[in-house]
C-alpha cells in the first residue's frame, strides 16, 4: 500500500511539472519568424515582411483561453525590396525606426476559444502600439500546440512548440504613420500577417 501510495504521489508531481501553463520565447534562433505586411492602394500594391521577432507568450494547452503574453518587433527590420521606399518606411516621415524602435502587442484577453485536438482558433484582443500610438485590436489567432516537436525545429533542445498564424489590418492613419498623405501609392489599410513560432525547452 506504501510503494502504491509513492508511485501514485510521483506519477502526480510528473504531471504538475509537466502540465499548466507554459512560457513560450519568440526571438527565433533559426531567424524565420516574420510579419508580413501589405498596402494595396491604386497606383501600387507594395509587400514587404518583418523579420526581428521577440517577446514571450504564457499558453496553458488545457486553458488556451488564458493566454498572455507580448511580442515585439524590431521595426529597423521592416523590408520592402526597393530601397527608396525602405528609406521612407523608415524615415522620419513614416516610421520613424531611430526614434520608435519597437512596435510591440500585448495580449489582453481571449475570446470564442475553440480547440480541436492540438490546434485553438481564438479571437485575440490586445494592445497594439505603433510610434507610441496605442489602439485595442481584434486578431483571429489559429494557436499550434505542437508536444515534444522542439527538437525536430533546433535538434540541439529539447521541449515543446507553439505555433502563432494570424491575418488582420489596421489603417497606418490611426497611428500617425504620414495620415492622409501619399494615400495613392501607400494604401491606409494595412493587411498584417503573423507566421511565428515560439519554443518552450525543458
Amino acid at each position: 500500500m506504501v510503494k502504491q501510495a509513492l508511485i501514485f504521489g510521483w506519477l502526480l508531481c510528473g504531471a504538475a511539472a509537466f502540465g499548466g501553463s507554459q512560457n513560450f520565447d519568440f526571438k527565433d534562433p533559426k531567424g524565420v519568424n516574420n510579419v508580413v505586411f501589405k498596402t494595396d492602394a491604386p497606383l501600387e500594391s507594395i509587400n514587404g515582411t518583418a523579420t526581428e521577432v521577440s517577446g514571450a507568450v504564457q499558453f496553458d494547452p488545457a486553458d488556451p483561453g488564458a493566454v498572455k503574453g507580448k511580442l515585439m518587433v524590431a521595426a529597423a527590420s521592416l523590408h520592402v525590396p526597393n530601397p527608396l521606399m525602405k528609406e521612407h518606411l523608415q524615415g522620419p516621415m513614416w516610421l520613424d525606426v531611430a526614434k520608435y524602435p519597437s512596435i510591440t502587442f500585448e495580449v489582453v484577453s481571449a475570446a470564442k476559444v475553440v480547440t480541436k485536438e492540438n490546434s485553438t482558433t481564438a479571437e485575440v484582443t490586445g494592445n497594439l502600439t505603433i510610434k507610441e500610438v496605442t489602439k485595442k485590436v481584434t486578431v483571429p489567432v489559429k494557436f499550434t500546440y505542437l508536444e515534444g516537436k522542439l527538437k525536430d525545429r533546433v535538434p540541439s533542445l529539447k521541449g515543446d512548440l507553439l505555433v502563432l498564424r494570424g491575418k488582420f489590418a489596421v489603417k497606418r492613419s490611426d497611428f500617425g504613420i504620414n495620415a492622409g498623405k501619399g494615400e495613392d501609392k501607400v494604401a491606409d489599410e494595412i493587411e498584417l500577417t503573423l507566421s511565428l513560432a515560439g519554443q518552450s525547452p525543458r
